[in-house]
């Protein structure tokens, strides 16, 4: 029997009660928080908002540091959480502050607790109100320690061993990245033929986005898709689902399988995807169904993946979004059909290895990944006490 079994059996033989994290968790939000235009590339304060990186910026304000650590920090829109023991200051107007409404609760227990509860089925909607409800296992304060080094030691070893694998995956695509331009360069060949994406496109698509205050338009079967999900691969499924009552009352509309899906919307323009499956998406994205006489749909992905930096740097407006007219504009090289089929057996090759869930290194780190929260999943399911 371990420590942690020994302690468990001790303190809380019975189970231990639940308790929803509004009742665990209090407002610890600095006097003010920086906005996105403020942050700066270097500063005495790292700023951490609700974006999947640690620190996104820095800044010198120091009315935009949160009183207390550690802490909890949530992203309302994202629903990021992280865990702060340093100074920080706080950005973005989603990112909310948390600590424990008592000296007897372990914070860095609560924020692997937060860590472990899914919220990504339950709606469209301001995070907390959902997080805030759901309940999480309160054990004595000297199990909540015990967790906690087990923990921290699982996590310091699943980062040793993730860190490699993303180093070796970072050079393989930078060797992907050189031989995707490589082929994809075709100076005076006269055989090519210069067309524009909207050219070699049967139809272009937009989408929409069910209005929020109908809970009766989110969790049924329509997959949806968010520009935040294009991520330059192929996409099998979506993080969200509509109903057919928000397919009949907002601008989303089906989209037929195996478009080249453009995000048009600020921090994403530029980005692509192909969807292997029919499905709906948001009115940030520009979905190109291509004419198969003409191009190979996976030929046309790898070029506006290539062109990422270039169809950014044409973004408008405040934000730098992009639109439809900019997509179809944008000009191709059209080589022989038996040349980009060719082109793209290469690049299919290298995107596995890269990219693919299912086999290659994101595979290995995906796996890594699971093991450790399969363990946490473990670790922190408890018996509950019934009152």
């Amino acid at each position: 029997m371990s420590k942690l079994d020994e302690l468990i059996a001790e303190l809380c033989p019975d189970g231990v009660e639940y308790i929803p994290l509004g009742e665990v968790l209090k407002n610890n939000n600095a006097p003010n928080s920086i906005s996105k235009k403020y942050y700066k590339e270097s500063g005495d304060i790292p700023i951490i908002d609700q974006s999947q990186v640690y620190i996104a910026g820095y800044t010198d304000d120091e009315s935009a540091v949160p009183p207390i650590l550690p802490c909890i920090i949530f992203g309302d829109h994202t629903r990021v959480v992280k865990y702060a023991d340093r100074k920080f200051a706080q950005g973005d107007s989603g990112t909310k502050v948390f600590i424990p409404v008592t000296e007897d609760l372990n914070t860095k227990y609560i924020y692997y607790a937060f860590c472990n509860i899914d919220i990504t089925s339950r709606g469209y909607n301001r995070h907390w109100t959902i997080a805030k409800n759901i309940k999480i296992p309160l054990p004595p304060l000297p199990v909540q320690q015990g967790i906690v080094r087990i923990l921290d030691n699982f996590t310091e070893l699943t980062a040793e061993l993730t860190a490699e694998l993303t180093a070796e995956l970072t050079a393989r695509r930078k060797q992907y990245e050189y031989y995707r331009d490589l082929l994809l360069t075709f100076d005076d060949n006269l055989s090519v033929k210069w067309m524009t994406l909207g050219e070699i496109s049967i139809n272009t698509y937009s989408g929409g986005t069910p209005r929020a205050n109908h809970p009766e338009y989110y969790g049924g079967d329509i997959p949806w898709l968010r520009t935040q999900e294009v991520r330059f691969m192929d996409i099998y499924d979506t993080e969200m689902r509509i109903t057919p009552a928000a397919l009949k009352n907002s601008a989303a509309k089906w989209i037929p399988k195996n478009c080249v899906i453009v995000a048009i919307s600020g921090a994403t323009a530029g980005r692509s995807a192909i969807n292997k499956i029919p499905l709906t998406t948001n009115q940030h994205c520009c979905c190109l169904e291509i004419n198969s006489e003409l191009a190979n749909y996976r030929y046309v992905f790898y070029w506006v993946s290539s062109q990422y930096e270039k169809l950014k740097s044409l973004g408008q407006g405040a934000r730098s979004d992009l639109n439809s007219g900019i997509i179809k504009s944008f000009p191709i090289p059209i080589p022989p059909l038996e040349e980009q089929e060719r082109i793209v057996a290469i690049l299919d090759r290298f995107d596995a290895l890269c990219n693919d869930l299912t086999s290659g290194l994101p595979a290995e780190i995906e796996a890594r990944q699971k093991q450790y929260e399969y363990y946490r999943d473990k670790i922190l399911t408890f018996k509950e006490v019934t009152t």
